[in-house]
Formats: C-alpha cells, structure tokens, sequence
C-alpha cells in the first residue's frame, strides 16, 4: 500500500535522522526504520568513514539533520569528524552472549573482535560453556583485516563482530557471526529520537545549537582504558557516582585523565542531555576567571560587553561545570564558590541581582589539597564541600599492566591519523617493548604516554619498513632509556627533590623550547610556566 506523502510542515516538525553504514548494519538499519517512520523523517546513507563525512558535510549547507545514527569504528569516526550528534549503535550484552552461541554451533575455537577495547568479563562466560574465545580489537579497517588474518592463521574458524568485521571475516574464508539485534538498534533509534526532538525543542526556544553542541562531552566509560584491578575500581566509582547528584572532586597527577573521568561522570548521569562546561582554574589570570565563572553586568568595568554576559554558571546551567585545578583558585572566589554550592544563585560582577542556577559542580586538582588547607591557601569549608565523593586516580606507574595496552592503543591511533597501516606484528613488537617502557615513570602520565606514541608513530610512518623495537624506541625516546635521568614528577617539589631534574634543566634540555619540554613532561605550557615560577621563588 502507497504511504500518505507528508505535508511540508510534518516535514518541518518532525525530527530528522540519517543512518549511516556500508555493511550488513545497513540492512537490520532498513528493516527497523520503518517501525520509526510516524515519528521521524530518516533516512539510511550507505556510505562510511571519511565518504561518510564529506557526505554528511556537503549536505548539511543546504539541510537539516537533528541525529545520526552509526555502528562500530564507523560511528566513533563520524562522531570524532561531525558537529551534529552520533548515537552510536553498541550490541548488549545479550546480544554478545546470543552471537557466541550462535559461533559455537560451527565450532568451539572463536575469535572475538571489538572495535577498541576487549570485553574482560567473558572470562568466566568462557570457562563455564567450555569456550576458547579469542579477543582482539582494532582502530582501523587495515588493522581489523590484519588481526582476522592472524586469527584464520591460529586455526579460529568464525569470528564475531560488527558489520566491517564479519564481511571481512567472509572475505578470508571464515564464518562472520553478526553481533546487533534488532532489539540493540531499536534502542539506538529510540537514543536519537530523544535526542533529536530536546535539539528542535531547544531550536524552537531560539537557543544557539552551535554553542549547545560545543558544550556536549566528547568522553565516556568507554574512553577510560585500562583493565587493571586500579582501572576496574575507578569505572566503577564513575558509575556509581554518576547516580548521585552530590558534588565530586577527582585528585591525581598530571595527565591521569582527570577531565576524562569528569565528562565520563556527566555522560552517565541523568544530566547527560545538558551541557558540560570546563574551565582550568590554573590558566586563567585571576582578574579574568571571577567574570568568567560569575558573569558580569553591563558597565561592570572597561570593555564589559553591552548587555552583559552570561558566566559559565549559567552556562551550565542544568549540567556539570568542571572546575580542574581548582586548588588555584584564588582565596576572594573560593569564598564566592562556596556560596554558589551552598545558596544555588550566582550574581554576576557588578549586579546585585541573584540569578538561579542548577549545575553540578565537579573539580579536580593534582595539588595536595589537604596540605594545602593546612597551609591556609585553600579554604577548609570549601574542601569538605567538594569532597562529598572523592576519586583519587591511580599514575601509570601503579598500574603496570595497563602499560603495553595503552601504548598499542595510542599507537595504532596514531598511526590511523596518519594514514599508516599498523605493521601485522604490532602488538607482538609492543609487548618485546614493554620492559623499556616498564622501567619508565611516566611523570606525564597517560598524557605522556600518548605523546610519545604520536611520536613514534610519525617516525614509522616515515620509515614504513622499520620494526618497533627497544633499540629503535630508544633512539626516538631516548628518556625511555634506563640510564636517562627521570625527569621531575609533575607534582614534586624541587627543593625536597634535590637528586631529580628542576623544570628549569628540562627547560634547558630542550634548548628553551617550552612546548617541547612541556610535551617531554607530559603537562601543559601553563602548568610548566606555573611551575618555573614556583622554583624562581624557591631559588
């Protein structure tokens, strides 16, 4: 039977959302559409990745689309390359659970692959079907090609995946074993019908989508990587805390993901349609942050816009605000702060009219804040009021056997940016490297962990045929080197370490070169200025 052709203003009102893949996702994408067809105006594009991109791009000059909807590393591409919302479509655990059963009838050697991270907790699912399930992840579709290979070379006959991996997997000879239902993608429809009808609502009340979408978190659980038992506690906390409305601060040292676990608490709580802003305590000159946290009225001094201006308070209004390196606030705003969390009004400088606000409020800091409240330098109130729920995060150093994983991560994402098709024994070359990269400290953390592999892989892209191995890590990264002075903890005083580098000599080790001493540390221009100037006055 023929459907009624819509009328332009059901065209207008109605949510628009395209779907987006090139495997069999595209057809079980077709099929549940049309279930959806009252509600939204959607249409499937068969096409992906950067063909994707530049499709989506071309046509949003002339029209609308409120959602897209993709599965796998199709949709983490999109969603890293779009302005305009990605749901991405992700296969429950059921549906994991269903495939493998599904892979067992051809046989009991299976081989699993995710796109970026394995799934742990199969282990005992493994162990109580009598199982040998094989796990491996890929970033790009050469990478996912190549583990598929190793995998049909071990003897693994089907292999479970998304779209791109059970076609590549028909390609080698093997049994592909799709991994979404229909139940998966229909709760993948339902997340961006949601989401697009609160973006034309909020259209409809004149607010400014472009700004709306730079506040939107980029980050969630599935970002914090790492499967050691540190790792493991702290997503759990994230989840945990996520529940709660109540106010979080995050300690840990530079570059351990304090934003990230951050974002990944807003995206998993009942605020996650609202907006999440961040500001860094610590980067703003003082004069500047109370305006920008607070607002300021027309005429509250020299330059002030006409009309005033929002601060980001108001910004977040409904959200998270994320104060990092709140243990540099100045004493005047800390007092402000507190006032903010304990009356939920901000008045804007030079105003005298309080203005409400709902925001969550979550900081984080890689000071010692206890020593810093006894030192007088941060308000003792306003501590115990941001500590309701507390996160301290663990350095690489304390979690060893994160280390190979991140470091092949990082690299094949790299590697990816460039262009470069990691070698097929990758991740056996990583794990001959892990006894350098063990010996290290990594004052820099994660931060400096994915710096370095940003590093290596623009060496291996210029020397395509060159093995990753320890002599030549060494030649790129000469601080890996066992027998290289560690530099200075991020978070270390100088004076009571007198045996390790001053920032100064890191300073000078690289010639005066700020940024590339900062990247060698792991930590931003700003903290490094910070921290020069700290060690001037030691001096």
């Amino acid at each position: 039977m023929r459907r009624p052709t819509p009328t332009a203003r059901d065209s207008a009102d109605k949510p628009v959302i395209w779907t987006v893949s090139i495997s069999r996702l595209f057809d079980l994408f077709r099929d549940i559409m049309l279930e959806y067809d009252d509600q939204a105006t959607i249409e499937p594009i068969q096409l992906g990745f950067e063909e994707a991109v530049t499709h989506i791009r071309e046509r949003l000059s002339t029209e609308r689309c409120d959602a897209v909807i993709a599965g796998g590393s199709n949709a983490a591409y999109l969603k890293s390359r779009l302005s305009l919302p990605v749901i991405i479509a992700q296969a429950s655990g059921l549906d994991v659970m269903q495939a493998l059963a599904n892979a067992r009838k051809i046989t009991p050697e299976i081989g699993l692959i995710s796109y970026q991270e394995t799934m742990p907790e199969l282990a005992d699912f493994q162990a109580t079907f009598g199982l040998k399930i094989v796990q491996r992840t890929y970033v790009t579709e050469e990478d996912a090609r190549s583990q598929i290979n190793e995998l049909k070379a071990a003897g693994i006959k089907a292999i479970v995946g998304a779209g791109l991996i059970t076609d590549l997997a028909d390609e080698a000879g093997l049994a592909g074993v799709f991994v979404y239902s229909a139940n998966s993608i229909r709760r993948a429809f339902d997340d961006a019908l949601e989401l697009a009808r609160f973006t034309r609502l909020e259209s409809h009340r004149g607010r400014n989508h472009a700004v709306a979408d730079t506040l939107r978190v980029k980050h969630r659980v599935g970002d914090l990587r790492g499967d050691s038992p540190a790792m493991q506690k702290v997503k759990q906390s994230v989840f945990l805390f996520a529940k709660s409305p109540a106010t979080v601060l995050i300690q840990g040292e530079t570059g351990t993901g304090k934003e990230l676990v951050a974002q990944a608490i807003h995206s998993e709580s009942l605020r996650a349609r609202d907006p999440f802003v961040a500001i860094n305590c610590g980067a703003v000159a003082e004069s500047l942050l109370e305006s920008e946290l607070f607002g300021y009225e027309e005429g509250a001094f020299t330059g002030s816009r006409r009309g005033g201006h929002a601060g980001l308070f108001e910004a977040a209004h409904r959200g998270t605000l994320f104060l990092d390196e709140i243990g540099e606030m100045p004493l005047a705003l800390q007092t402000r702060l507190l006032r903010v969390l304990e009356e939920r009004e901000v008045v804007r400088v030079g105003g005298t009219r309080p203005i409400p606000v709902d925001v969550r409020i979550i900081g984080a800091s890689h000071c010692d804040l206890d020593a810093r409240v006894r030192s007088g330098q941060f308000r003792a109130d306003l501590f115990y009021r941001l500590g309701v729920l507390r996160l301290l995060l663990p350095p690489l150093r304390e979690r060893p056997e994160d280390i190979a994983p991140l470091a092949e991560w990082h690299l094949k994402t790299a590697l990816a940016a460039l262009g470069v098709r990691p070698h097929a024994n990758l991740h056996a070359e990583i794990v001959a490297c892990t006894p350098l990269f063990a010996d290290y400290a990594w004052p820099g953390n994660v931060r400096e962990m994915r710096n370095l592999m940003e590093r290596l892989a623009l060496f291996l892209a210029a020397e395509p045929l060159q093995a990753l191995t320890p002599s030549f890590v060494s030649s790129v990264a000469p601080e890996l080197k066992p027998t290289a002075t560690q530099p200075l903890q991020a978070d270390s005083s100088p004076v009571a370490n007198p045996s390790k580098e001053t920032f100064a000599q890191v300073l000078a080790r690289f010639n005066g070169n700020r940024q590339a001493a900062a990247n060698h540390l792991g930590i931003s221009r700003t903290t490094l200025w910070r921290k020069l100037q700290g060690e001037s006055e030691h001096a």
